[in-house]
């Protein structure tokens, strides 16, 4: 694996760096030999904030993590980086994915728990009257959700309704 390490707001120092390379060199069992991964280091706030980004082949593999100490900021994102790895590891390495070729083979023969896969544990139904986005809104705010499902009875389309900041709220509607 080939690591870019920058820092915004913060000295690189030897220390630091080599914290980063023991710590993501735990994922190289997962990488083929010639991946990027970019890390930025930064202090925003008193918070000591990691960012890696490993792309591969149309996808992003992604992780933030901030804390008091950036030492333990670099324990979490690599922690994090790997539950994601192990977690969609089938569905990386498919062949619609295309991107077996970025990862070792021992990671992608290897055979996955099967407590990791994504399991719907509650499903909801409930009856879609017609109404305006207005009183979407309103029944959203009675209701004390983030978001609300209605059908529209200007479009009869299916909608959803969203709270912003403050008393501002945001519509998604289907294309056509």
């Amino acid at each position: 694996m080939r690591i870019t390490i920058t820092g915004r707001n913060i000295e690189l120092t030897e220390g630091l760096k080599a914290a980063v390379e023991e710590k993501l060199s735990k994922l190289e069992k997962f990488f083929a030999p010639d991946t990027n991964v970019f890390v930025t280091l930064s202090v925003e706030k008193e918070r000591q904030k990691i960012e890696v980004t490993i792309p591969i082949k149309g996808h992003v593999i992604r992780s933030e993590q901030s804390s008091n100490d950036m030492y333990v900021s670099i324990d979490l994102v690599e922690e994090v980086i790997e539950r994601q790895l192990r977690k969609y590891r089938t569905k990386l390495a498919s062949k619609k994915m295309n991107v077996a070729d970025n990862f070792n083979e021992a990671f992608i023969d290897s055979d996955a728990d099967e407590d990791e896969e994504i399991k719907i544990v509650r499903t909801k139904r409930f009856g879609m009257k017609p109404m305006y986005p207005e009183d979407a809104c309103v029944q959203m705010e009675l209701t004390g959700h983030d978001f609300f499902v209605f059908r529209n009875a200007e479009t009869d389309e299916v909608n959803v309704v969203y709270k912003r900041k403050g008393n501002t709220f945001g519509l998604i509607e289907p294309e056509c």
